[in-house]
């Protein structure tokens, strides 16, 4: 029987691999979490930077205690973290606090206290986030901020050509679909390669992509993809398609929190964010990122008469879960209490935790690739290379009622559906030592 100490060392992390970050941060005793560290809230730098010490993604005694902040069902192990972030209890908290305060002041607090109070919170996410509050408006999730950005877009003209690919989300492949047909403009698609193996490969395909379609005016970007967890090079990408005149919206769902993320630094002049997934605030609070110089781009929303030269003009919610707002700050606390530069490592080890070990199952097809800049803490595989959906769904059901391992198949690859294993802060390395023995028992 295999010990978990052997597990780690076979896989290949006795030691933590470090990882390039493209951020400044500085280091800070943070109250929360003992021996956590603090980011400098400025805007990313970039250029070489310091490395994360070794051993600080395999303390298991530092982990264990991260861990015990979150309250997990004994139900499953679930290694599905990328579908939405649970609360740390010190956020749940927070949150009921703040659901009890907006329940017991109700419409009079709504009134006359609430505005201010958000307004101070914007500032200090697009602080984070090293862009200006104007830049940014709260929405309900990413998706809704990407709608918006994509069917208010107003520089289509008909004949041109809008393109996305096949990993993009498909609600967003959607829409798209529908701004080109209200615009009687064309849709083209692109394949990403399959695993990738440079971010160069991908590079090279969205510019044969474009070349090919010289018409195009907006690019839809994925910078970490939700089907098999590969990460673009956004910034190459994007200074590729406005080099061709080309505008690019950016579904930043997966990336805040996850992975290091510069969002101004993409050169993109619209980016869609979420807050509930990896940031781990409560359920329903995402992002919408306008550049400045590309508000013209975007028509207000549906009859909207706020100023033009305002973002709040182009995402119209209605009424907000006011509690989901006001508890942002305690989920970026918590984050910043572990450190930015901890969790990104540390979840990386755990995804690598169980890939390295899978690669050596025969019948066992990783679709994500192991460079640093490619991935994060999410990657999918394929079992003796079915790719029929019921097939994977079938997989993924087996998975948990005879393994109790929790996944998701995903859909809409050129390749093929695939299942997706995503841990997150809760998860241990025994978890991921379960779904390899699982996988080693399915696939025989």
């Amino acid at each position: 029987m295999t010990t978990r100490r052997q597990f780690i060392r076979r896989a290949g992390l006795g030691t933590a691999a470090a990882l390039a970050l493209p951020h400044a941060l500085g280091r800070a005793a943070a109250a929360g979490v003992p021996g956590a560290q603090t980011p400098v809230l400025t805007r990313p730098e970039h250029g070489a930077l310091p490395r994360l010490a070794p051993g600080s993604a395999y303390d298991e005694d530092y982990w264990e205690k991260v861990a015990a902040q979150y309250d997990i069902t004994d139900k499953v192990t679930n290694l599905e973290g990328g579908y939405w972030g649970m609360m740390a209890r010190p956020v749940l908290e927070a949150f009921h606090s703040n659901t009890e305060r907006i329940n017991r002041e109700n419409s009079y607090y709504a009134r006359t206290r609430f505005d201010k109070e958000a307004m101070a919170i914007r500032e200090r996410v697009a602080a984070t986030l090293g862009v200006e509050a104007g830049e940014l408006a709260f929405s309900r999730n990413a998706t809704e901020a990407l709608q918006a950005l994509i069917g208010q877009y107003n520089r289509l003209e008909p004949g041109e050509t809008v393109m996305y690919a096949d990993l993009d989300y498909p609600a967003m492949q959607n829409a798209m679909n529908a701004l080109a047909a209200r615009r009687r403009a064309s849709v083209r698609t692109l394949v990403i390669p399959e695993p990738a193996e440079s971010a160069g490969q991908i590079v090279d395909a969205y510019r044969a992509a474009l070349d090919a379609h010289p018409k195009t005016r907006l690019l839809l970007l994925t910078h970490v993809n939700n089907k098999t967890g590969l990460v673009h090079p956004v910034r190459e990408i994007t200074a590729l398609a406005r080099s061709r005149g080309v505008d690019v919206i950016v579904d930043a769902a997966h990336s805040w929190g996850h992975v290091p993320l510069d969002v101004s630094g993409f050169g993109a002049d619209y980016v869609g964010l979420n807050l509930h997934k990896w940031i781990g605030a409560p359920l329903g609070v995402g992002a919408m990122y306008i550049r400045s110089s590309g508000l013209g781009g975007i028509d207000r929303a549906h009859g909207d008469t706020g100023s033009l030269d305002a973002i709040d003009s182009r995402l119209h919610t209605g009424t907000m879960n006011f509690a989901t707002i006001l508890t942002i700050p305690a989920a970026l606390d918590f984050q910043e209490s572990v450190g930015w530069v901890n969790k990104f490592t540390r979840i990386r080890y755990l995804r690598d935790l169980w890939v390295q070990e899978a690669r050596k199952i025969e019948g066992v097809y990783i679709l994500t690739p192991d460079h640093d800049d490619l991935v994060g803490a999410i990657s999918s595989f394929r079992l003796h290379g079915e790719g029929g959906a019921e097939a994977n769904r079938a997989l993924v059901r087996r998975l948990v009622d005879e393994f109790g391992v929790f996944t998701v198949a995903r859909s809409g690859i050129a390749g093929g559906d695939c299942v997706r294993v995503t841990p997150a802060l809760y998860n241990l390395p025994r978890d991921l030592e379960k779904l390899v023995g699982a996988l080693r028992e399915v696939a025989a």
